[in-house]
């Protein structure tokens, strides 16, 4: 059985302050918030009350931070330690070890195809609240590397690390359809697997000085399609296991501009989450619009550690 949700939120506020230091140790100070370049258009609440600052409201459909990617912008180049785990596409072996029998759902957010079909991306798709677009490009760095780039390569990791554990992983795309899947399906695609843990990769695109990771939360949601409440309680243990393991592994610190300082936010209005009928959350890595996390996000060994954050988080839950 699984332990009580504020033995979990205890355990994270020490990993979050450790986080805190070893990140202004490297770091230094926060350089200050701005406002997001993504435009705010749904609710969200922070975990905990936060003390000022802007707030950047993400998306499972988040629009581009400037022009549409181009696919000609080279890839940066993981170092030649990182694990070929980035670019596997060979079967997995059979599942042993401790999270035999667990399935697991990565949502890679975004495609890196999206950009040569708008119209399809643009087209609405319910999303239990209200309708909003099948799906956007994402955002991008300042140097033009897509975020749907960074979510597939740290899904990559992510996989390789949860198959060694035994669990069965599956992903809701793999750049291999020309865009999407869009939003609703990627919930359908974790519930139609009866997903032990879904988990959709992101990174922001908000103003420069705003920096660090959060985890994002569903609310409850009771609406047409949407029905959150059986699944509210076990996503918020989910993303606070997820959120200390990621500060723990990663050093980076949680999120300065939205959360309050906890890495943890909750929204009702994501249809990722609206739809899901099993344990999931949202993670944002980064901001790839400020230039201290942008270079953490290009950097494979750190990609890795991102992975290996939130595989830890996984296990956890998985494991009670």
């Amino acid at each position: 059985m699984r332990r009580p949700l504020t033995v979990a939120i205890a355990a994270l506020v020490p990993g979050a302050l450790l986080g805190w230091g070893v990140y202004a140790a490297v770091a230094g100070p926060d350089d200050g918030s701005g406002g997001a370049d993504r435009a705010a258009g749904g609710a969200w609440t922070s975990a905990a009350p936060s003390p000022g600052g802007s707030a950047s409201a993400s998306d499972d459909a988040k629009e581009p931070a400037s022009a549409s990617p181009s696919p000609t912008v080279e890839e940066p180049s993981a170092p030649a330690s990182a694990p070929a785990s980035a670019s596997r596409s060979a079967p997995a072996a059979p599942a042993t070890g401790p999270l035999k029998g667990k399935v697991v759902v990565i949502d890679p957010g975004h495609n890196p195809g999206n950009f040569r079909h708008a119209s399809e991306i643009n087209r609405k798709v319910n999303v239990g609240t209200h309708w909003k677009e099948c799906d956007t490009t994402g955002t991008a760095t300042d140097a033009g590397w897509p975020e749907a780039k960074f979510t597939l390569d740290v899904a990559h990791r992510l996989r390789t690390l949860l198959e060694e554990q035994g669990a069965t992983v599956k992903l809701t795309q793999d750049d291999d359809r020309p865009y999407g899947p869009c939003v609703d399906e990627r919930a359908r695609i974790g519930n139609e697997a009866k997903a032990d843990a879904a988990i959709s990769i992101h990174a922001d695109g908000s103003g420069a000085g705003n920096r660090g990771f959060h985890v994002i939360l569903p609310g409850a949601v009771h609406d047409g399609e949407a029905d959150t409440r059986a699944i509210v309680a076990p996503s918020a243990e989910l993303g606070e296991r997820v959120a200390g393991s990621f500060v723990r592994v990663t050093g980076s610190a949680p999120s300065n501009y939205v959360g309050g300082g906890t890495g943890l936010v909750t929204r009702t209005d994501l249809g990722g989450l609206n739809l899901s009928t099993v344990p999931k959350v949202f993670i944002e890595c980064g901001n790839m619009r400020d230039g201290t996390d942008a270079a953490l996000l290009t950097s494979g060994e750190w990609r890795q550690k991102a992975a290996q954050g939130m595989s830890e988080g996984i296990v956890s839950f998985l494991r009670g």
